[in-house]
């Protein structure tokens, strides 16, 4: 008997292992058993429909009454056949009728697989794929011939010689698998056929009682019945019991990376009443709103306590992100140890320097005259700083003079020690790789893990962030900070409606003549390198490998044309991400303090980049991004008292997915909305990483999108279960969920986010 565990090279042999090894790295007989098939062909329609709808493939199976040989006009023939399913008669064609009549006779059971055409109200098939099997119903067949689709059905089985079971074909449903040319779905039915006839499961990893309580079938049978299903129900069941199991398997690597956090030691960092975080609170000239005084409260106790906080702070577009971390840093800074900020760009990373020491004042001047009495100092550190700068920085970090430490990726190199590094804040975590969030954490003293506050301005949503962030603490600030003015967007059609185009311009202007500034924003820079910035541009190929120029406008072009053309009367300036960095920061400087009207931009300003006094934004090639990242930059307006409008250019046709898309952008500001839009726009993929472990996708039957309540039920459940049993010691079943569920690359991967 076999355990999930064996390896196929003894259950199936070296021929027939070595392909799935090799095409699907599925090496065990669990590997195979959770190569689940991706649909049914079924007998003649689907179980659910009498008339398949017109264009679907189908496979039927049945016995060929008709087989008539008809001359066509042209002077060649056609067979025109007639199959007797178990539910009805169905018409089956094929063009080269000669060549087939041989093999396709009356009297013969076969199978047929093709598109489903329509013809006077009638549904046939036309010049389907073929697999002739016995008439006599012994499934146990000599000689097998098959053509077009089935003809590699009809080789493997007359390959293997007599006694080939084809019964497997002769189903009410039939697998049909993820396959390759050299691995057919009719060979890996096969082998799962063989595994499971050997298969013995010595016991189930869920408890009876959780089974019992969600209505869940036993593995075994669930294994099955996903493979050889009689009906749809079967289906049903079965994938509900194995959807379960990959939501369990997940949320327990989860559970123990939170577990294994919890017991790591972190710097206990108790408020205190008399320090600068106090002076901060005492000086702020607003009121924070019920939703920063409730994560406030969150992230104060997390930060009191001796073992890391692992939180995560998303929110809307000006929530007030920034003045939350800022208190939790000032918290720390009052136990005497250091904070760092990690910020994706250097345009973003000299926003937040600019911003907290603007809304410090005098407490963010520590060691300079004119500072307050429990000030800190604020350090900004980036890797195009000039020697003798970067040298200052690197020393007011290593001594500790630096309570704040605000960088981008240049914080993460070797060349920087921190003297006791307490708290780190990582802005837009999405935008940093594993290996660059852990190298920072490193940077604590030996046997401290700091304490991690991560932030994003793009919402999550509940199942995505239980899935991915499970180990972390989630808080959520909806509410938006008074002062705060509504955002109007419109979809500007440019091919169809040219003057509207012209219309957008105008309406810079008239903004700029009543005082105020705007934003053009551009997908690609187009100064002939266009890598690592563009949010996406076409890309083909012709000729002899050459690639087709890029259709959209670039910000360089966009850039001459409106200074030259319609926005000749303002002051314009150009900003994106090869710029020197001076430069850069001279930019945005000068646009911050009203001295450049339109800031002609690529996706740099998407982030952090806070200038009330702008209210438009004009993004070119609009269904060049995102939805997520149009959310993000249309958050840059209306971040005063007066109310913003963006306005998506695009060239696409009104009719199409992508015009609709923006659409539905500019229907809402709810980001939350969007992200859940945006998730369903882009399929939920690998929820731990594809891109960085290189492996193929975690999920197989779960989805992000419609099974939210069985995430949260194996959330609960994983995480009772290892707060009583943290290594999974008496849970040997639910260990080997998973370890069959992430692979080792996977669970390296999550201990480290």
């Amino acid at each position: 008997m076999a355990t999930l565990s064996d390896r196929l090279d003894h259950l199936l042999g070296a021929k027939a292992a070595e392909p799935l090894r090799e095409q699907f790295d599925i090496t065990t007989a669990e590997d195979l058993l959770r190569h689940y098939p991706m649909r049914y062909a079924t007998r003649g329609q689907p179980l659910t429909q009498k008339d398949p709808p017109d264009g679907a493939h189908v496979t039927i199976i049945g016995d060929i009454v008709k087989a008539d040989l008809v001359r066509n006009r042209n002077g060649g023939f056609r067979l025109e056949v007639s199959v007797l399913t178990d539910e009805q008669r169905v018409g089956v064609t094929f063009f080269n009728g000669q060549k087939v009549k041989h093999v396709i006779r009356v009297g013969k059971r076969a199978m047929f697989s093709g598109t489903v055409k329509y013809f006077r109200g009638r549904w046939s098939l036309s010049h389907p794929g073929y697999l002739i099997m016995s008439g006599d119903g012994d499934p146990a067949v000599e000689t097998v011939r098959g053509g077009g689709a089935l003809a590699g059905m009809a080789r493997s089985a007359q390959d293997s010689g007599r006694g080939v079971d084809m019964s497997i074909f002769d189903r009410a449903m039939l697998p049909v698998y993820p396959a390759s040319s050299k691995i057919e779905t009719w060979d890996i039915a096969r082998c799962v056929r063989q595994v499971l006839d050997q298969l013995d499961l010595d016991g189930d990893p869920l408890p009876e009682s959780i089974r019992a309580q969600h209505g869940l079938i036993g593995l075994a049978e669930a294994l099955r019945l996903i493979h050889f299903p009689e009906t749809k129900a079967d289906v049903d069941n079965a994938k509900e019991r194995l959807r379960f199991d990959e939501a369990v398997a997940l949320q327990l690597a989860l559970a123990q990376r939170r577990h294994e956090s919890f017991l790591r030691s972190a710097p206990p960092c108790a408020p205190q009443s008399d320090g600068v975080a106090a002076d901060f609170d005492n000086q702020l000239p607003f009121e924070l709103t019920a939703g920063q005084h409730e994560v406030a409260a969150e992230i104060t106790a997390d930060l009191a306590r001796a073992h890391p906080m692992s939180r995560l702070l998303q929110g809307e577009v000006g929530s007030g992100k920034t003045i939350v971390a800022l208190r939790a840093m000032l918290q720390v800074v009052d136990a005497g140890k250091q904070c760092a900020l990690l910020a994706p760009t250097e345009v973003l990373a000299a926003q937040h320097y600019r911003s907290l020491h603007a809304m410090l004042g005098p407490l963010g001047a520590g060691g300079e005259l004119g500072a307050a009495e429990h000030a800190t100092r604020i350090v900004l550190l980036t890797g195009s700083m000039s020697t003798a700068a970067k040298r200052a920085a690197l020393l007011a970090v290593v001594t500790g003079e630096a309570g704040i430490v605000i960088g981008t990726h240049a914080l993460i190199q070797d060349s920087v020690e921190f003297f006791d590094l307490g708290l780190v804040v990582v802005d837009e975590q999405h935008r940093f790789g594993v290996e660059q969030r852990d190298a920072l954490r490193g940077k604590a003293k030996q046997g401290i893990s700091p304490h991690l506050l991560v932030m994003t301005a793009t919402p999550i949503p509940r199942t995505i962030a239980m899935m991915t962030l499970g180990d972390l603490e989630t808080s959520t600030l909806r509410e938006l900070p008074r002062g705060r003015s509504p955002i109007v967007t419109n979809v500007v059609a440019a091919r169809d409606k040219p003057k509207w185009v012209d219309r957008a311009w105008a309406r810079i202007e008239e903004e700029v003549a009543a005082g105020r500034q705007a934003y053009v924003v551009c997908s690609r820079i187009g100064d002939g390198d266009d890598s690592g910035e563009d949010s996406g541009k076409k890309s083909g190929k012709s000729g002899a490998g050459k690639a087709e120029p890029p259709t959209t406008s670039s910000v360089l072009e966009v850039y001459d044309r409106l200074r030259t053309g319609p926005l000749s009367g303002v002051r314009v300036g150009l900003l994106h991400g090869r710029l020197p960095a001076d430069e850069k920061d001279a930019v945005m400087q000068a646009f911050t303090a009203g001295e450049i009207d339109v800031l002609v931009c690529t996706t740099v300003v998407e982030v952090g980049v806070d200038v009330p006094n702008a209210t438009v934004m004009v993004i070119v090639d609009a269904e060049r991004f995102g939805v997520s990242q149009l959310h993000q930059l249309r958050g840059r307006i209306g971040r005063g008292a007066h109310p913003g409008l963006c306005l998506l250019i695009s060239e696409m046709s009104p009719a199409g997915a992508a015009f609709a898309r923006l659409r539905a952008v500019a229907a809402t500001t709810d980001g939350f909305e969007l992200a859940t839009l945006d998730l369903e726009q882009r399929r939920e993929g690998d929820v731990l990483g594809e891109e960085q472990s290189g492996k193929r996708s975690t999920l197989r039957l779960l989805s992000l999108l419609e099974h939210d309540e069985i995430i949260a039920s194996a959330q609960e459940f994983a995480r009772d279960v290892v707060a009583e049993d943290p290594t999974l010691a008496d849970h040997p079943g639910l260990a080997g969920m998973v370890g069959a569920a992430i692979d080792r690359d996977r669970l390296d991967y999550l201990a480290k986010s």
